[in-house]
């Protein structure tokens, strides 16, 4: 969403894009990343330490219902967190690793005929789709190979044996 429309959507409900609230949109915009409130409020405080963490929070909320963010939970991989992003034009899914975390987003025709299937069987208009998909990234895949043939060593090193019952 470019800077312009982004104010236009702000203007049109009545608020006015400020500079604190430019500089939270472009971070989650820019930053790469999905933010949790605590990330972008130390984020922030270095391009504007008079920002404090009530003004971020307000302003995430203001920005959700302003529909120009989405707010993430992303599989509770940090807890209770969640994370923001700008809305896209396009839908994606977002890839977590249950692992380390590492989040992906996948683009792609797949999703659009989802969407599709899902409006014709149900006859349902869908305004808002999100997909998270957890499992184990490539490198994490890796680690849990690893610590499993480890374990079995371990375990045919040392077995457990089983007492008598008296």
């Amino acid at each position: 969403m470019s800077a312009d429309s982004m104010q236009g959507s702000l203007k049109q409900r009545g608020i006015r894009l400020t500079r604190q609230r430019q500089i939270l949109l472009d971070l989650i915009d820019k930053s790469g990343k999905h933010l949790d409130a605590e990330s972008l409020f130390l984020m922030a405080q270095e391009k504007d330490p008079k920002l404090n963490r009530v003004t971020v929070y307000r302003t995430l909320k203001m920005l959700k219902q302003g529909g120009l963010v989405d707010e993430l939970d992303l599989m509770h991989y940090g807890g209770d967190q969640h994370y923001y992003e700008t809305r896209m034009k396009q839908e994606h899914a977002h890839v977590i690793c249950l692992r380390c975390g590492k989040v992906e987003e996948f683009f792609g025709d797949p999703l659009q005929k989802l969407r599709r299937q899902i409006e014709s069987h149900f006859g349902f208009q869908i305004v808002l789709a999100r997909t998270e998909i957890g499992g184990y990234c490539s490198h994490c895949q890796t680690l849990r190979a690893r610590e499993v043939s480890e374990a079995a060593a371990l375990t045919e090193a040392h077995p457990v044996t089983k007492r008598k019952k008296a």
